[in-house]
């Protein structure tokens, strides 16, 4: 599962050729959490409410380059790295 981008302890990655909805996974400690890009549901899992809060808004400002990325991993392609949040 390539990473694709990490910031304060929380590292975000996507798997190749993964089931819909696009969907990026968030790790944190012994949490983790599949979310949704469009929608920022999360669709399996769980993270800490102020993690949470951190990882949508990263994915608010990111959701183009998450969308880029999520076609490049159904291609089986190389993910580009997305900045973290700041």
């Amino acid at each position: 599962m390539p990473e694709i981008s990490r910031f304060l302890g929380i590292i975000i990655a996507m798997y190749y050729n993964d089931h819909n909805p696009p969907h990026f996974h968030a790790k944190y400690g012994d949490f983790e959490a599949v979310i949704a890009i469009d929608t920022g549901e999360v669709v399996e899992g769980r993270l800490p409410p102020r993690v949470l809060g951190l990882v949508q808004e990263w994915r608010e400002y990111h959701k183009t380059e998450l969308t880029g990325d999520w076609d490049l991993a159904r291609d089986r392609k190389v993910l580009k790295k997305i900045e973290p949040l700041e």
